[in-house]
């Protein structure tokens, strides 16, 4: 097997751990993300639900994206690192706040979505693939 990929919050309370590598990795302009990443894109890495072990308490906060789903986003209660987000009708997937990883550079983003709600200074890479808004379904394997 792999070297598992790890990560957690700031003050260590909350640790995880992962068997495989993320399905995707990308940037999120939408305008829920902005608020989680300090008016910045928020980098995520998206991984089998059942593939991540968790350890420690986390909080959530649970609200309707401007895609209808309903997310629940899990943060430390400690010390209020982002740290995962599910979406209602994606339960086998998990989003992962890549600034949570202990090894950051396994998650250089492959892709933009919601860049229609970027401001006009921020940074999209024009030479990755794009989405004005909700990106198509990930293909369940």
């Amino acid at each position: 097997m792999a070297k598992p990929i790890t990560g957690g919050c700031l003050c260590a309370a909350v640790r995880f751990q992962c068997s495989q590598p993320p399905i995707v990795t990308r940037a999120c302009w939408c305008r829920d993300c902005q608020y989680l990443s300090s008016g910045n894109a928020s980098i995520n890495a998206i991984f089998r639900t059942e593939r991540i072990e968790i350890t420690g308490e986390v909080n959530e906060y649970v609200s309707t994206a401007d895609s209808g789903n309903v997310m629940r986003r899990s943060f430390c209660p400690k010390c209020g690192t982002p740290l995962f987000s599910a979406s209602s009708n994606r339960p086998d997937l998990m989003v992962v706040r890549v600034g949570a990883l202990d090894d950051p550079e396994i998650a250089r983003p492959a892709s933009f979505i919601w860049t229609a709600s970027a401001p006009g200074w921020g940074l999209v890479d024009q030479d990755l693939p794009n989405c004005e808004g909700q990106p198509a379904a990930l293909a369940s394997n």
